[in-house]
């Protein structure tokens, strides 16, 4: 496998936000969204078996617990990837799959959260989503939206309309983008959708949807790695 990072944080989005979480983060994506804060993530890495990913994860967490698999979009390495999930659960984890669902999810272990980040117009990516995944979304899972603007906004209310999310799945979440250079201030401003308009925006028009923050960049310096 190829690994960018692995370390042990807070987990900064989703309903689990809050909570000590391990954070394995997979080296490649094939998209380019405008607003991706972890370019770093696209190429180099290092070389780990998924024997050796398993290790450094217990090391950092001996007694369970909460692990992400992030990237880049770490289903490109399902091949390794699947096996070493139904490990983490089977150990006793509580494994997160945080995935834009371009590829298929089909054989992800059913035990897995997968978080599906839905790509909005402004993101240069908002084709990409495979639908044929919102069959093998559950109860468990969580659908997120990254929002930049209005246009982003009104394809999020109209898909989670139209697919009923709600109905389908434990959480969808609405989260204003980040620029992608954000530094230094832990604050809103580095939004580039100020939350109380999108707050607004929701409350405006009643939807069954969770406003999410990245709470890691609020506590840290938003251009920090490995938090």
């Amino acid at each position: 496998m190829q690994i960018t990072e692995i370390y042990k944080s807070l987990q900064g989005e989703s309903t689990y936000a809050g909570l000590p979480c391990v954070f394995v983060r997979l080296t490649g994506c094939n998209l380019r969204c405008s607003w991706c804060d972890t370019e770093y993530s696209f190429y180099g890495g290092k070389k780990m078996s998924p024997e050796q990913v398993f290790e450094e994860i217990v090391d950092l967490s001996p007694d369970g617990g909460l692990v992400e698999i992030t990237g880049g979009e770490p289903m490109l390495q399902e091949r390794e990837l699947v096996p070493l999930m139904q490990r983490l659960v089977d150990s006793g984890y509580k494994v997160l799959l945080e995935t834009s669902g371009e590829r298929e999810l089909d054989r992800v272990p059913h035990a897995v959260v997968k978080i599906v980040d839905i790509k909005c117009p402004a993101s240069d990516e908002g084709d990409s989503f495979h639908p044929e995944n919102l069959e093998n979304l559950t109860n468990q899972d969580e659908v997120k939206f990254v929002i930049s603007d209005r246009a982003d906004y009104e394809f999020a209310r109209e898909f989670t309309r139209r697919h009923n999310l709600p109905e389908r799945v434990n959480a969808v979440l609405f989260s204003p983008a980040f620029r992608k250079d954000a530094a230094g201030a832990r604050n809103a401003s580095n939004c580039l959708l100020d939350p109380q308009q999108l707050a607004e925006w929701i409350l405006e028009d009643n939807l069954r949807v969770r406003l999410g923050l990245q709470i890691h960049k609020l506590i840290w310096d938003p251009a920090l790695k490995g938090v």
